[in-house]
């Protein structure tokens, strides 16, 4: 997820073309081939235990995106597995549970799903510029040892876990429950569908934004100037409103909280900070902004 604060860096493999288009191709044919494998891993597994079944395709899909991201020399070929993941789980979920068409709520909650999905994919085409292009993080990284592996274990298995765990309420909130929605269900829209309306909205603020800024300016505009990361704050929120959709289907379900709570620490813990140190190490105006504007709760700016 891009912010005011993330850097390009620049690693090619040999033979790998610099061209968006070239770039698209190569990344639909890994993700293509990332679909084979995981839907041949979860036909070997079947389908009484949809859990398992996801866990074991999710893992194997995450390995082929990594044997790419290894052939073009390129972390960055994951990035879009976070939004490309979660509405195939939703549909397969669906597809064990139903006979027939979905009802109301499993309406819902796919609508809003493949809206947050779409909708994040969208926005990471738009500014990808192509395979020259690697996260800052992952540019960092490869000073260390052992890269590579490193490359697996966090930068392709750790989100692939985190988001695993977020994607275990789609599980209640699309196999179980009454067909009817209640008051509960319309506050996980809610939340949910405003969530990603925060992300759009912040994105777009931040694009136009980078069309005119000068050298260590600062956003301010909008939701920016009420909050540092309100592209985190969305896509947190996001996750929490699936969370609800399934305590609306079935309360039992109550500790695939541990998905929300991944994502939260996630971001609070780890990504958050980092995009902090930098930012406050390469941005003068940054302290001022910091001392200023809220982290992550959308409040006025203080005044000093």
């Amino acid at each position: 997820m891009d912010e005011q604060h993330s850097a390009a860096g620049v690693h090619i493999g040999p033979g790998v073309q610099r061209g968006r288009a070239a770039g698209f191709a190569i990344v639909t044919a890994a993700y293509l081939s990332a679909l084979a494998a995981a839907v041949v891993a979860g036909a070997i597994v079947g389908t009484q235990r949809p859990l398992v079944t996801l866990a074991v395709a999710d893992l194997v899909g995450t390995v082929v995106i990594f044997i790419w991201s290894r052939a073009v020399n390129n972390s960055s070929m994951y990035d879009a597995y976070w939004s490309v993941v979660p509405p195939a789980a939703a549909v397969f979920f669906v597809a064990v549970a139903n006979d027939g068409v979905p009802e109301l709520r499993q309406w819902l909650v796919l609508a809003v799903v493949w809206f947050w999905a779409i909708r994040l994919t969208a926005n990471w085409a738009r500014g990808w510029p192509g395979l020259h292009h690697e996260d800052w993080r992952y540019v960092e990284a490869r000073n260390r040892p052992g890269y590579w592996v490193s490359s697996f274990a966090g930068f392709h298995l750790f989100p692939t876990i985190v988001v695993y765990l977020a994607m275990l309420p789609l599980y209640p909130a699309l196999t179980t429950g009454t067909s009817g929605i209640g008051v509960l269900d319309v506050v996980a829209l809610v939340v949910a569908g405003g969530s990603v309306i925060i992300e759009w909205v912040s994105d777009e603020q931040m694009r136009a934004f980078a069309r005119t800024k000068a050298p260590g300016e600062v956003c301010r505009r909008g939701l920016w100037s009420w909050s540092r990361h309100p592209n985190y704050l969305g896509e947190m929120g996001f996750w929490w409103g699936l969370w609800l959709f399934a305590l609306a289907a079935d309360a039992a379900w109550w500790w695939t909280v541990i998905g929300p709570v991944a994502i939260t620490v996630m971001f609070m813990a780890a990504s958050i900070p980092m995009m902090e140190k930098r930012s406050l190490a390469n941005r003068e105006a940054y302290a001022t902004y910091a001392a200023e504007v809220s982290l992550i709760i959308p409040r006025p700016p203080r005044v000093r």
